[in-house]
């Protein structure tokens, strides 16, 4: 009871409501004003001077295994351990996550059909097998549609077909964004089936040669210039025994332009197919048209590591609240003039930034939580979700044990909003809490605003979520607050939308960090009701986690 009448008394004091009764329980009074502190120590000024720090040409884009490692791990030692956290495992803060890095000569062009296409103007292409070379000889050229074997959806884009040793070119995102059927897998809402890290896992089980997906901005929810700066440069991965000799031996991105012109050399209508390729499972070959490529990698292994940071319950301290974000970004390119770093102020400094803040509020309770704190710091984010997922195979905390995961990635600079945006909206029970939260700040919970671009699968909660762990992911949403922030937004959305995976992702002044500041502050307390009750919130019926 004690928890939860501080918490009805946290929201009169948030929202600077009616008074508490004068009878009230002392100890009740005292927490729900030491609550109240740690709430609003969350703040703009602190938040800012950590982002600018981390996003600093000094910490050159915090590339894993970079200089930029070693100096963001020692930022997150020295904030961590002066507000009372503990080493995470055992006796140190970080977890070695062994990694390889697979960087692909830009001097290389995909032949088909007699013409020659260029690295990054036309085509990004590289290898996911540990070795310095890998080719493609006159590959035979198929079309799979969507590229999906989906027992559940009776659909099958391989069926009847036999791929092997064949170059596949695949529609990105699923049939449900192609037609808007809600019926049809699940409407617009991007599947996994749409990511592109599962058709090319796919393609590696049909055992085809190559694997190519079609980039159209509009189904993939980024333009071009993401997949150059993205999926070139160094490429890391984990260290395995069969050196991914399992994997196609090339794989990477067509723009559109090149599709609807090969498609036009095979004797077919690259948009006739893509109409045909929603309508059910579906594959062609492509005519005569083969492909050929010489891919030569520069392969380094490496040693990069996750962050992990602890404050101990009291009485249940093997039970972890965990908070999560991404302290990677792309690095820096030396091959470049003027502007080589790669800040990613907003993806995802703002985050790591964001662990520290939540962090330090926790820390500043007089009295120790029932359960753990834990914050986690990941690694490889952008390279495919290294860090989470290594750390979901080798947990340091036991899954069973972890009674949620709060996930924080490139946070609103764009003011306060109305609503607060949840990314699998409806996946688990932390939406209530979300809620209940959200409404003592006179806020309302919406829905996935870009549910085509699958972001519930595109960040660390999704490793989380993928052993069984309640993750919750959500951010400020569409409806500003205020008139006032509706201007700013107009004048950042064409920025922002450029800028990502872009040198230009850096702080700005123009940025207001107010809208990050609620956020967090709904988030820390989550983390505060869940930690101060014995509660297990489960998955819905409905979510493909809870099966």
């Amino acid at each position: 009871m004690k928890k939860i009448l501080g918490l009805t008394l946290l929201s009169s004091l948030v929202l600077g409501g009616c008074s508490t009764d004068i009878n009230a329980d002392k100890t009740n009074v005292n927490k729900v004003a030491d609550v109240k502190v740690s709430y609003d120590s969350i703040n703009s000024a602190q938040l800012v001077e950590h982002i600018k720090v981390l996003a600093s040409d000094e910490f050159e884009g915090r590339a894993p295994s970079s200089k930029g490692e070693q100096l963001t791990l020692d930022y997150l030692t020295k904030q961590l351990t002066a507000i009372g956290f503990k080493p995470g495992n055992g006796d140190s803060f970080l977890q070695a996550v062994p990694m390889v890095s697979i960087e692909a000569s830009s001097d290389m062009t995909l032949s088909i059909g007699g013409k020659d296409y260029q690295y990054g103007h036309d085509m990004v292409m590289g290898s996911s097998r540990i070795v310095d070379f890998a080719e493609l000889k006159n590959s035979e050229l198929v079309f799979v549609g969507y590229g999906i074997n989906a027992p559940e959806y009776q659909w099958n884009d391989y069926q009847n077909i036999n791929v092997k040793g064949k170059t596949v070119v695949i529609l990105v995102n699923d049939p449900g964004f192609a037609t808007q059927d809600p019926d049809l897998f699940t409407g617009n809402a991007m599947t996994y089936y749409g990511r592109w890290t599962y058709k090319y896992e796919e393609a590696s089980r049909q055992g085809a040669a190559g694997a190519i997906i079609v980039h159209e901005t509009k189904p993939a929810s980024y333009n071009w210039s993401v997949v150059e700066h993205s999926w070139s440069g160094p490429q890391f991965g984990f260290v395995r025994d069969d050196l991914n000799m399992n994997r196609v031996a090339v794989e990477g991105w067509i723009n559109s332009d090149v599709a609807n012109e090969i498609f036009a050399k095979a004797g077919l209508d690259f948009k006739a197919m893509k109409t045909k390729a929603a309508q059910g499972s579906f594959h062609v070959d492509m005519g005569d048209l083969t492909a050929s490529i010489a891919v030569h990698n520069t392969v380094k292994k490496s040693v990069s590591y996750n962050f992990i940071a602890t404050l101990p319950g009291a009485s249940s301290a093997d039970e972890h609240i965990i908070y999560s974000a991404h302290w990677d970004h792309l690095g820096k390119d030396d091959s470049l003039t003027g502007d080589q770093v790669y800040n990613g102020a907003r993806d995802n400094a703002t985050g790591t930034a964001a662990l520290i803040e939540v962090a330090e509020a926790f820390a500043k309770l007089p009295q120790r939580l029932d359960r753990s704190i834990t914050i986690i710091a990941l690694t490889a984010e952008e390279q495919g979700l290294l860090g989470s997922k290594f750390y979901a195979a080798n947990p340091i905390i036991a899954p069973a044990k972890t009674v949620a995961n709060i996930n924080m990635d490139a946070l609103n600079v764009n003011g306060r909003s109305s609503d607060v945006a949840v990314y699998g909206l409806g996946q688990s029970q932390l939406d209530e809490y979300l809620t209940r939260a959200a409404a003592k700040q006179g806020r309302v919970i919406s829905g996935d605003p870009r549910p085509a671009a699958g972001i519930y699968y595109r960040s660390d909660h999704f490793a989380f979520a993928s052993v069984g762990i309640p993750a919750l992911y959500a951010k400020g949403g569409e409806v500003a607050a205020d008139e006032q922030t509706k201007v700013l937004r107009a004048k950042l959305a064409k920025s922002l939308a450029s800028c990502y995976h872009n040198l230009c992702d850096e702080y700005s002044t123009d940025w207001d960090m107010s809208g990050a500041v609620e956020d967090l502050q709904l988030f820390f307390e989550v983390g505060y009701e869940l930690s101060s009750d014995n509660v297990w919130p489960q998955w819905s019926k409905q979510s493909e986690f809870k099966r």
